[in-house]
């Protein structure tokens, strides 16, 4: 079970996907890679030291071509951000040694062109280009990269994803919706609250908003049901525009709200109505910036969000005053600033209208998805 938009088309793939690559070798790598300055940079966690020794010192097996501690990469483009996670195998899970994520907003004009810009084409390749450099400076034994919505809906997707190959030596896999909603619950299901019943995960993207009905009563959970809706941020702000006054940005909220209730309707129709506790995990930037905005952060700290439980009234008393602040208002606050003022409110209206068709009283918030999905498949640690 489950569905799409027909608004939204994309390209039918298996659940799986294709299998993943070796990373590229593009262009020398700098002595001292710059420092990306559009976003702050995501702070990786230490990296285990590798115990081995080369040389074959001492009756040691010399070193491979590959260290024992094997480096995976797992790279998400989506319609508003490019972000790349760098790990290695450690217990039953990984240890990250390396990130970065930056707001490209590639799906930016999309909605009303049916083209990737110019623009947007190039600040992603620019992106993209740091990726590369990672991956070939942290010796990255295997990777996937994947591209999501604005490659899906994009006449010149192919096109880019050509160029960015021929430029970057990265190959981008557009994956369907049912895989990207998939990834996304491998990634992020860990931080499930306990519990017998089926729970809802979503992830709130810039071009797309993915719902998936897990049971989890498994160590792996397993889909029942999930939906994907042709509305993220970037593409239902565009979509309704900016209005000046309060009494105008209320007006679109409550549009935004309709329109978004409307693109849910078939999957609502279907969810379980004899639900005792619903469980509700979000993972997106909407939720973890709205988390943010809970706890009162000075700046945003991964360590604080990622694995939060946050009441939904207070989520929906968050976004309803957001709603009707001015673009500039929401500048001013911190962990939104000028590069999501523009987009938190779409995002707003989305989650509300999630509570709305499962109404838990809390909220799970997890600063993890997709490219953590993609690890654990690299490292067959699990499959979903």
């Amino acid at each position: 079970m489950g569905d799409h938009s027909p608004r939204m088309p994309y390209r039918p793939g298996s659940s799986s996907g294709p299998p993943a690559r070796s990373a590229p070798v593009s262009g020398k790598t700098p002595a001292a890679p710059a420092r990306d300055k559009t976003n702050a940079p995501e702070r990786p966690k230490a990296s285990v030291r590798d115990g081995s020794k080369a040389g074959g010192k001492d009756g040691e097996r010399p070193r491979g071509r590959w260290p024992a501690a094997q480096h995976f990469a797992a790279l998400d483009l989506g319609t508003n951000n490019c972000r790349l996670l760098i790990a290695r195998p450690q217990a039953d899970g990984f240890a990250v040694v390396d990130a970065f994520s930056r707001i490209v907003r590639l799906g930016e004009g999309l909605a009303s062109t049916g083209r990737l810009s110019d623009a947007a084409i190039e600040r992603t390749l620019t992106a993209l280009k740091i990726c590369a450099e990672k991956l070939k400076r942290r010796n990255v034994t295997l990777s996937r990269s994947v591209a999501t919505e604005a490659c899906r809906r994009a006449t010149n997707g192919p096109d880019f994803i050509a160029r960015a190959l021929a430029e970057t030596g990265i190959h981008l896999d557009i994956i369907s919706a049912e895989e990207e909603a998939r990834l996304a619950v491998l990634g992020c299901h860990v931080l499930i609250e306990p519990g017998d019943d089926p729970a809802l995960i979503f992830d709130i993207g810039g071009g797309s908003t993915e719902l998936v009905l897990v049971d989890t009563k498994g160590p792996v959970p397993r889909v029942l049901d999930w939906h994907s809706a042709p509305w993220g941020v970037v593409s239902l702000t565009e979509h309704i525009g900016h209005a000046q006054d309060r009494e105008g940005r209320l007006a679109a909220y409550a549009r935004m709200r309709e329109i978004v209730a409307e693109s849910f309707a078939g999957f609502a129709s279907r969810l379980p109505r004899d639900i005792v506790r619903p469980r509700l995990l979000g993972t997106s930037g909407t939720v973890t910036t709205l988390a943010s905005v809970h706890l009162e952060l000075s700046h945003y700290d991964r360590s604080q969000v990622d694995g939060l439980i946050v009441p939904a009234a207070s989520m929906r008393r968050i976004s309803r005053d957001l709603s009707g602040m001015a673009m500039s208002e929401r500048a001013t606050l911190p962990c939104i600033g000028t590069e999501r003022a523009d987009l938190v409110v779409a995002g707003c209206a989305i989650l509300e209208t999630i509570m709305d068709l499962w109404p838990a009283e809390r909220l799970g918030v997890a600063d993890r998805g997709i490219r953590e999905g993609i690890l654990r498949r690299l490292m067959n640690r699990e499959r979903l």
